[in-house]
């Protein structure tokens, strides 16, 4: 039975303004991992931080005010760290950056990135977090044998997905409350990294991944599927989500016969299909359609839904709402 323990304590609360910053990379540097900080504060960084060991987990509860860390090239070089971290916001909002993107958090959501690739976490006010340390072998074992495509926000997919967060928040405020005491009559570290786990496959539809190849496609048809409606949609997007090059996302959808690009625009004419011939598509503008489903001009997406479908968007919602009303069809 796993029990969270303390390893270590840390606060900037009695250390000289000045200080600070220093006194709280060296202490991240020996307890949790390497990085610079900055604060632009005029009380200086103000930071809480609690180290738990939970199995072969660490947990990190941390708080503050605004500030920034930041993992450069130059800092995974020089102090290499082969971990998965899992990062549950709990108040505050946040912006992390990675070479490829940016993700937005706010409280309630989670970023799961790797340790190994350059990063900048920046948190805008008060915040407060409960971060994982997940060696990144256990990771692979029991969470995902494909790895990480690129880090990964999760909260706002499914309801499913949601639950699991919340899920997740509930038992890790528990384990940091708890610091020490038996947690009760199940392994607290085994379900932490089910629930990883079930997010991971939530994301990834729960479908068997043969090789790395189609675990990264099913990732980027529903990181895709949930941007439909973004005019700025494209390859170079799809690609900075997942961590990797616009050559390599066309190499994970060359067996589907589709390039990325091919793959988006069909799926938002399908979309857009649905809506013309759905339930009150009498009532809708075919302009604002064209404009939902993220196409520059009316006139463009005719022509590519015309060859599409053999007919215009004009003749779909018309024929549609025909069937409907005709009481002998």
């Amino acid at each position: 039975m796993s029990a969270p323990s303390v390893i270590s304590q840390a606060t900037t609360e009695h250390v000289a303004p000045a200080e600070r910053i220093p006194y709280w990379e060296d202490y991240n540097r020996k307890a949790l991992v390497a990085l610079s900080c900055t604060s632009y504060s005029e009380q200086g960084l103000l930071a809480r931080q609690t180290n738990i060991e939970l199995g072969e987990l660490r947990l990190a509860e941390i708080s503050g005010n605004a500030h920034v860390i930041e993992r450069s090239p130059q800092t995974v070089r020089s102090a290499p760290k082969d971990s998965v971290f899992a990062t549950l916001l709990l108040k505050g909002e946040a912006v992390f950056l990675h070479e490829h993107g940016c993700l937005a958090a706010t409280a309630g959501e989670l970023v799961v990135y790797d340790t190994r690739r350059p990063y900048l976490f920046g948190f805008s006010s008060s915040m407060r977090q409960i971060l994982v340390d997940v060696p990144r072998d256990l990771f692979t074992q029991a969470c995902g044998g494909g790895g990480l495509p690129g880090p990964t926000l999760f909260g706002r997919g499914t309801a499913r997905e949601g639950a699991l967060v919340a899920a997740l928040s509930s038992r890790l405020g528990r384990l940091a409350a708890l610091r020490g005491v038996p947690y009760g009559p199940d392994d607290a570290e085994a379900t932490v990294l089910d629930l990883l786990r079930q997010l991971a496959e939530e994301r990834t539809g729960g479908r068997p991944a043969p090789d790395a190849y189609r675990s990264q496609l099913i990732v980027a048809e529903s990181y895709i599927d949930r941007h439909l409606h973004d005019p700025g949609l494209g390859p170079a997007q799809v690609a900075g989500f997942m961590g990797i090059s616009v050559r390599h996302l066309g190499r994970i959808f060359e067996p589907t016969g589709r390039t990325p690009a091919r793959h988006i625009m069909e799926r938002r004419l399908v979309g857009a299909h649905q809506e013309l011939t759905g339930p009150g598509a009498r009532e809708t503008r075919i302009s604002d359609v064209a404009h939902r489903w993220g196409f520059s001009s009316q006139a463009h997406f005719a022509r590519l839904f015309r060859s599409r479908f053999d007919i215009t968007p004009s003749e779909a919602r018309a024929e549609a709402t025909r069937k409907r009303t005709s009481p002998t069809e």
